[in-house]
């Protein structure tokens, strides 16, 4: 397996990122599992303040961001200061 490099950012440099539309996971149950996983985040954040690691991609490559997560829709996950990041480009929550 190749070596991947995640740069970590901080949750206000997401606004100035390009987002491909593409789906970076490849399964449906990937993906079903990356909604649950987020869902459970969301409540850790919106009701213990928990913040939690988010591994996405944009158009140039892995990064990470330690946030909290206010929010979930069909398309997108809403962070604090209505920064977002689309639902098919997040590989991870931890």
């Amino acid at each position: 397996m190749k070596d991947i490099t995640t740069k970590t950012i901080n949750k206000e440099d997401i606004k100035f990122l390009h987002f491909p539309k593409q789906e970076v996971l490849n399964s449906k149950k990937e993906q079903h599992e990356r909604c649950l996983t987020l869902r459970r985040a969301m409540y850790l954040g919106n009701l213990e303040h928990e913040k939690v690691g988010i591994l996405f991609m944009d158009n140039i490559g892995f990064k990470k961001v330690e946030t909290t997560i206010w929010g979930i829709t069909d398309k997108s996950v809403i962070l604090k200061e209505s920064t977002i990041i689309p639902l098919e480009r997040i590989l991870k929550v931890s």
